[in-house]
């Protein structure tokens, strides 16, 4: 590992510890992690368990916190890799100020009347550097 990716991985460090945090729940209830370009994927290998079915019905696929993404199945990880990879790359740039600026930018854009979620900067940034998800709203 060079100076400059442990100084990344340090300064998400913070973040990632809440990612790990939160994993806990769901690998508790069966979920399993891999590791993947150094980040913990956190996911169901069965779509059936319940909880991966209710994470389903969340209006996110997938969340990272650092170098950790949660998902409600592997699967779905494999798919949403490049944009969440987008997410850690923000993570690394911004560390813990972006467990402000990413609710912000949603805020901001809530207020000029925009989409809170689909318009944020962060999304916006994400989806520019996956090209398959430029077609989604």
């Amino acid at each position: 590992m060079t100076p400059r990716s442990l100084l990344k991985y340090l300064w998400a460090s913070p973040c990632t510890a809440i990612g790990l945090v939160l994993a806990g729940v769901p690998c508790l209830l069966g979920a399993s992690a891999r590791l993947h370009r150094g980040v913990v994927e956190i996911a169901f290998s069965d779509p059936g368990h319940a909880l991966a079915r209710w994470l389903l019905r969340l209006p996110f696929a997938g969340i990272t916190f650092g170098h950790v993404v949660l998902a409600p199945t592997h699967r779905l990880q494999d798919e949403l890799r490049a944009h969440e990879q987008a997410h850690v790359a923000q993570y690394e740039r911004w560390g813990p100020l972006f467990l402000i600026a990413y609710p912000l930018s949603s805020l901001v854009q809530v207020l000029r009347g925009r989409r809170g979620h689909a318009d944020n900067h962060f999304e916006v940034q994400a989806r520019a550097r996956t090209p398959d998800e430029n077609a989604s709203p």
